[in-house]
Formats: C-alpha cells, structure tokens, sequence
C-alpha cells in the first residue's frame, strides 16, 4: 500500500486476500488506498474511473470482487440506497470513522451523513436495540438508518 494504515496492516489484508481468495496485488492496494483517501460513497464504477488510469490492468469483475471481499471482512460498509447501485465507505472500525446515518435525496440523490446526535437519539437507537435484540433473541452489533426526502437544493428548484 502506498500508506500504512493501522486498520489494514499488511498481515491482517494478507491474510484476508490469500485464504483461498489470491495474493495482495498492486490494484487491491489502490482501492484501499482510494477508499483511506476518498470520504464518501463509491460505487465500483466509480473506483473503476478513478484508478484505472493508473492500473490500466485492472477490470471492473476485480473491483467487484475486492469491495465484496473487504466488505465480508468489516473493512468497507455496503449501502443500497434505492438507486440500484451498491455503494462502499470505509466501515467505522476504522481510524477517525464515526458511526453515522444518512439522509438520501430521492431527486438527486446526495446523500448526507451526520453523525451529531442528540442525547435523545443515543438513548432510543440504544432503547430500541434492546427491545429488539430480547424480543427476536438476536445479539444486535450496528445497525444502518437511511432517511429519503429531498434535499435543500431539490427542494428549491420546485418552489420557484
């Protein structure tokens, strides 16, 4: 890898690609390199556009398989927002990820995150994880919220 990041050391990406899934190659390293240095939401496509100047070599079936790879071990989170794409960030185990939700304008599709939650919030989410783990006897460990709506911008484009 370009950089060293302690969430991704070498042993611990070593061992994730070669048991039965190949070696730690120079593209697998970009896309964690990428998603270390890009803040946001990609799909494969959009990885695809961004490194394969730089690895001509690389296919998209490659990224496909390295995103669905890094997101069975927890290191990239795995969103559908309803556009039929799936999209990867970096999951929150990771140095200076925070847990966080989103907020997906259903017109243009920004997706916002926040992660500034009120005491309130903390004590449901925490509340309902409770209630739900006991009722189903399910040991819950994260969960994702997506809200849809429209976005400030969206929305003022219909009130002219």
């Amino acid at each position: 890898m370009g950089q060293r990041y302690r969430c991704c050391e070498r042993n611990r990406m070593r061992d994730i690609f070669c048991c039965g899934r190949g070696r730690m190659t120079e593209p697998r390293k970009a896309i964690l390199d990428f998603f270390h240095s890009n803040k946001g939401h990609f799909t494969a496509e959009d990885i695809f556009e961004k490194i394969s100047a730089e690895y001509p070599s690389i296919g998209l079936a490659t990224i496909y398989r390295t995103l669905n790879t890094l997101y069975q071990n927890n290191i990239l989170n795995k969103f559908e927002f309803g556009d039929g794409k799936a999209k990867f960030e970096l999951s929150e185990h990771h140095d200076g990820q925070r847990h966080h939700h989103h907020l997906v304008c259903r017109d243009c599709g920004s997706i916002i995150e926040y992660d500034d939650f009120i005491n309130e919030e903390k004590e449901f989410f925490s509340r309902l994880e409770s209630i739900l783990s006991k009722k189903h006897n399910f040991k819950i460990t994260g969960h994702n919220l997506y809200f849809y709506g429209v976005c400030k911008n969206c929305e003022s484009k219909y009130e002219r």
